[in-house]
């Protein structure tokens, strides 16, 4: 495990450095005046690191998984597929209509994808306080059984 936290600092510094470097060139060509091409640089930055984050999480997450435990893989295949099911149902049934006071109207697939995130938020805070409000009752069910 010493030689996964050296790689995973060693990735990090890396990643810290070209951000550093990436925050300095909109410092100098100006985030306003540059014709927000500095913006977009942070921005498409942002994208990649989270896309690199990603890539780590699953890669090294998978593969230390997998070591550890050969059905691993499996588990992970079933959520990972559940969630894209839960995500395609979601994106299926969100109607995609105009954004209400808005004078240009943004692209069909655009209200569609928004209404999809804004829909998975609803799902995402309803499962969070369901699992709190199940957490809760079952710790009491415990609590009660370890008093007699």
């Amino acid at each position: 495990m010493k030689n996964y936290n050296k790689t995973f600092k060693t990735i990090m510094l890396a990643l810290i450095a070209v951000s550093v470097i990436v925050l300095l060139f909109g410092w100098i060509f100006g985030f306003e005046t540059s014709g927000a091409a500095a913006t977009d640089a942070l921005i498409i930055w942002t994208y990649i690191m989270v896309a690199i984050a990603a890539l780590i999480i699953i890669g090294f997450g998978g593969y230390i998984g997998a070591k550890n435990d050969p059905k691993f893989l499996k588990k992970i295949g079933i959520v990972v597929g559940g969630a894209i099911v839960i995500v395609a149902l979601v994106y299926l049934i969100s109607p995609g209509k105009p954004a209400v006071g808005m004078l240009e109207q943004p692209k069909e697939g655009a209200l569609k994808l928004t209404d999809t995130m804004i829909n998975l938020t609803y799902i995402a805070g309803a499962g969070a306080i369901l699992s709190i409000i199940v957490g809760e009752v079952c710790r009491s069910i415990r609590d009660k059984k370890d008093a007699k």
